[in-house]
């Protein structure tokens, strides 16, 4: 298969040790779409695996659905972050829903031959993707902008970070969305205080690097973090039915401030 230009490549895991973690992947893709196959060979896609289901849906029938994602609050977030794209998803006649299961594995061709099928999507009819892992819908324009960089997007645009305020101490909570993607907890840095969030923001990126190639975390692990006497310790919990991260996570808590 010829293909120029990379745009997804199957990332070797090189400090992947096995887990009994799955990976996840889910997406929406809406449109009005031409009866013809998919072309995700210029984008180094061979096609779906085999463990990810697609099924095809008229809009007017999913809106029924008790999941359906473009309603109730969710529906709500999605107007208020990307207006555009909500009304072009909302006008669509079609809906396509990709989700698939695997084992964790040693690399990512499972995530590049599913976006180079996203990809060949958006060029026969798509007109919005939604990547409900990362709460957010994109146009076909911001997708490409995201997701079609040569030599492939910085691991962390598959993945949300998110910072919201902890307490009334004014100290943050640092987490992230998306990780399922990887087979890999969500990581979650509690009791940052405002004066450590952009070093906290940085330690967020590289343990998503990490996890993203492979590595994992066991409960109590020690993590040295520069500026941060006496460094981090890990504790795992979660699950898939965790409001919060829908995954596992792990947690390391910012010691007290002096």
């Amino acid at each position: 298969m010829s293909n120029p230009v990379t745009y997804f490549p199957a990332w070797q895991r090189p400090h992947w040790q096995p887990s009994d973690e799955e990976v996840i992947l889910q997406f929406y893709v809406f449109g009005n779409f031409k009866p013809t196959r998919v072309p995700s060979e210029p984008y180094g896609s061979d096609g779906l695996p085999e463990e990810v289901q697609l099924s095809s849906h008229h809009h007017h029938v999913l809106r029924d659905w008790e999941g359906y994602p473009l309603k109730e609050a969710l529906g709500d977030l999605f107007k208020n972050d990307a207006p555009e794209a909500f009304e072009q998803a909302l006008a669509a006649p079609q809906v396509l829903v990709l989700h698939g299961r695997f084992k964790d594995q040693g690399d990512t061709g499972y995530l590049r031959d599913t976006y180079g099928v996203l990809a060949g999507l958006l060029d026969i009819g798509g007109v919005a993707i939604l990547d409900p892992q990362i709460l957010t819908l994109f146009s076909a324009d911001e997708w490409r902008r995201r997701y079609l960089i040569k030599d492939g997007a910085p691991l962390r645009n598959h993945v949300l970070i998110l910072r919201d305020e902890e307490d009334a101490s004014g100290r943050q909570w640092i987490h992230t969305r998306g990780m399922r993607k990887f087979g890999r907890p969500d990581i979650s840095l509690h009791d940052v205080p405002e004066t450590d969030t952009d070093r906290a923001g940085a330690l967020c990126q590289k343990l998503i690097e990490l996890e993203a190639l492979g590595a994992r975390f066991v409960d109590g692990q020690s993590l040295e973090v520069d500026g941060v006497f006496g460094g981090l310790t890990a504790e795992l919990g979660g699950g898939m039915d965790d409001p919060q991260f829908n995954n596992t996570y792990v947690s390391f808590y910012w010691p007290g401030q002096e």
